[in-house]
């Protein structure tokens, strides 16, 4: 075949649409098809279309993986797999081996510690890496062997056709190796290296986070650097035709030739990876969760209909990325706000008017908002930032703190509250709280907000006391005269407040088509109106802006609830999942509580249902955020403490499961529940939670944020509740000292806090 490939502009062939989050990673199984992982811990494989070159369909789904899904490879057929396999490495630290003739999981490799970041295939081996600084080789399902390749995260692992192995990492480095033997070095980037491709009968070509792709030759002489991406750069790949292409989390993918970008092809979202196929045309994996296919060739570019369609999605994103005056247009309140009236002459406030941001200033004496006109529109999210220390920030400041230091640098996002910022770059350059309202005034007035008051009733982070507001009158000396905790005591409640509502809808359509086939089980199915008024439901769910206003009819509670109680155990997730966003919506929540505060607690049905044998990790998952999300909403406290030990009783195995989500989904609701009864000043209530924190942080395997959820819990406890006594009866400080001792930062820093409480009896 000829490859010449011309500078003819790529265009949209195709799009593949499946995945329900991000997708991740791509794998191109020479022309049997493509492979692809995703966020929503899938992976999925994708054969051409007989009918037409131009398509893929899906062929297979494969689900195992507890967590998302990174690094692919493919091992083409043989003896022992007629049609091949994928390989797929997982946040959930597994190694999967998957037959494609079936489907089915052959091999769970297990030993990783932390995210695995890379698989490739050595003859009939697979080698694996991972952030834990560790590269694996397994042999028919066992490991051989494992050794500490880099000192940081390893990030990515290629190997090249002469037999080595190369790794890319954290520490700036790319590693080359023949067995265990490092042959070389190469020092170049200024930041981690996170994507590897083999530049054919050329070298290795390196993507990094410093924004460049290089061109090395294997004795580590750089042949090429590529600059042009305005952010991170994910992932590259080549092509013998000598074209390169690199995906960055700057929304696009650019097409290099001889070291110069020909062509920049944009994205409604990161593109996490890009790969090409051997015709030429290139494979992107997009953060909307959609996998695209591009081609420079006439006859498989997409339909006329298609290709309007993305400009379409394109524009649409654009626009919800929009700033105006350092904030997101999508993030302004509507006209609405201006309902509200304001409490000072001359106070401004910006709201959303169509596809602008309009200011408005407060009149006084006539008691109204005057319109000021359209905000200019802030610099575009693809434009250059100030940087420090590889990311990029709205504001590096200068600060000279005198006494002959030397100037520190000082990174702030409009995003950020200056309060814990403050906090964390103090605690970062090692210098005295004390100067902690010097910095926040200063952040304030240098990044335009000179004039703003945040609401006194913040609860700082790190001691619990309320913000310090420029111009009011300071209570540091109270506050230095205590003890500084930095993460406990734990205020306000932690909530699961992101949902897939399409993907919720698309399970519970996939559900209800299958009881629709079931002659025994059609009596359970939806009608095209109880359909119509789900999708209704997840509209209102979805608009968050209108939530002050929107609401529920009976009738639509009353419709989950059906579902909950007659659907098949394995089915219900999804229902409980709208549950889940109903519980954070103000009349959703109101319309809720007739139905729990009845002889028939409705709430309490579904945990028993979720916990009833065998207990389903969807069902578990689910129904502990619903448990979880109902402390947002403080009429359901009395019932949650009145059932807390139900629920803790219910969901006392959650801990212990290998699904890391449901280990946070957990600990977080042990965390709300103890915020909840140190508040109410149950003493037994507060007892139970304590144990069932320790239990958490006692678990071996468990996920790091919620060790950290839990130990926030024994320590907010142990302060601000009424069982510090028990605590150190229960070994505490054991605890405090294990987790001080922990390689994570903030496990070692909620630790210290722990132990300085054991000391204060």
């Amino acid at each position: 075949m000829d490859m010449e490939i011309d500078l003819k502009i790529y265009q949209l062939s195709h799009e593949l649409r499946g995945h329900e989050d991000d997708a991740r990673g791509i794998c191109v199984c020479g022309n049997a098809g493509i492979a692809t992982s995703s966020r929503d811990k899938t992976v999925r494989y994708w054969v051409p279309d007989p009918t037409d070159k131009r398509k893929f369909e899906l062929s297979k789904t494969l689900l195992g993986h507890s967590s998302f899904v990174g690094p692919l490879a493919w091992i083409p057929p043989n003896d022992v797999f007629s049609e091949g396999a994928i390989v797929s490495g997982g946040m959930d630290t597994m190694v999967f081996v998957w037959n494609l003739s079936n489907g089915e999981k052959v091999h769970s490799l297990s030993g990783h510690q932390l995210q695995v970041t890379g698989v490739v295939l050595d003859d009939e081996d697979i080698v694996s890496s991972s952030v834990d600084c560790s590269l694996r080789r397994w042999r028919k399902g066992k490991v051989v062997e494992s050794w500490e390749a880099h000192k940081s995260a390893i990030q990515a692992i290629i190997k090249l056709p002469s037999g080595e192995l190369v790794t890319g990492s954290t520490d700036t480095t790319l590693k080359l190796w023949k067995g265990r033997t490092c042959l070389h070095t190469f020092a170049g980037h200024s930041d981690t290296v996170r994507g590897l491709a083999k530049m054919h009968g050329v070298g290795i070509l390196s993507a990094s986070h410093d924004g460049s792709i290089r061109l090395w030759a294997l004795t580590g002489q750089v042949l090429m650097e590529m600059v042009g991406h305005a952010s991170i750069v994910y992932s590259v790949d080549s092509h013998v035709s000598g074209l390169i292409v690199s995906g960055s989390e700057d929304w696009s993918a650019k097409i290099w030739k001889d070291g110069v970008c020909v062509q920049s092809i944009e994205h409604p979202g990161c593109v996490w990876d890009v790969k090409f196929l051997e015709n030429g045309d290139i494979v992107t994996a997009c953060s909307d969760g959609v996998v695209r296919i591009w081609t420079s060739h006439q006859e498989r570019i997409a339909d006329p209909v298609d290709l309007d369609s993305y400009v379409s999605q394109l524009s649409q994103y654009k626009l919800s990325r929009k700033r105006v005056g350092g904030l997101k247009l999508e993030d302004l309140p509507g006209l609405e706000a201006l309902q509200i009236p304001g409490t000072s002459d001359g106070q401004t406030k910006i709201v959303r008017e169509g596809d602008n941001g309009v200011a408005y200033a407060w009149n006084l004496r006539e008691q109204k908002w005057d319109k000021i006109g359209e905000v200019v529109d802030g610099p575009d999210d693809g434009m250059k930032r100030p940087v420090l220390d590889g990311i990029e920030y709205d504001y590096v400041f200068d600060v000279d703190i005198g006494d002959g230091e030397p100037i520190r640098k000082l990174p702030y996002n409009l995003s950020d509250n200056p309060y814990p910022t403050a906090d964390k770059w103090l605690l970062k350059e090692n210098l005295p709280l004390a100067y902690r309202q010097q910095i926040v005034e200063f952040i304030l007035q240098n990044s335009g907000q000179g004039g703003v008051a945040l609401d006194s009733s913040f609860r700082d982070p790190y001691t619990g006391s309320n913000a310090y507001i420029p111009g009011g009158s300071s209570s540091m000396s109270e506050v230095s005269a205590k003890p500084s905790f930095k993460h406990i005591p734990k205020k306000g409640m932690l909530v699961f407040d992101v949902a897939q509502f399409e993907g919720i809808l698309k399970k519970l359509t996939e559900f209800n088509n299958s009881l629709l086939s079931d002659s025994d089980k059609r009596s359970l199915s939806l009608s095209e109106l109880e359909i119509s008024r789900l999708s209704a439901v997840v509209k209102i769910l979805k608009d968050t802006s209108h939530y002050h206003t929107s609401k529920f009819a009976d009738a639509d509670i009353a419709l989950l609830l059906k579902l909950l109680k007659s659907w098949p155990l394995a089915m219900i997730f999804p229902v409980i999942d709208i549950l889940r966003m109903l519980v954070l919506h103000p009349d959703g929540a109101t319309v809720l509580l007739k139905n729990v505060e009845d002889e028939n607690d409705t709430l309490m049905e579904m945990i028993k249902r979720v916990v009833t044998n065998p207990p389903l990790p969807p069902n578990l998952l689910t129904g502990t955020r619903v448990v979880t999300n109902l402390f947002k909403n403080s009429r359901y406290h009395y019932w949650l403490q009145k059932h807390c030990s139900e629920i803790l009783d219910a969901f006392s195995s959650c801990y212990s499961s290998p699904n890391k989500n449901l280990q946070l989904s957990y600990a977080t609701m042990i965390l709300n529940y103890a915020v909840l009864l140190i508040e109410k000043k149950d003493h037994e209530g507060q007892s139970q939670v304590l144990s069932a924190a320790l239990e958490i942080v006692e678990e071996e395997n468990i996920e790091v944020d919620s060790k950290f959820r839990a130990l926030v819990a024994i320590g907010s406890l142990m302060l601000d509740g009424l069982v510090k006594r028990i605590a150190l009866d229960f070994d505490v400080e054991n605890v405090a000292k294990t987790a001080k001792a922990s390689k994570e930062a903030k496990i070692a820093e909620v630790g210290a806090d722990i132990e300085l409480l054991t000391k204060q009896i």
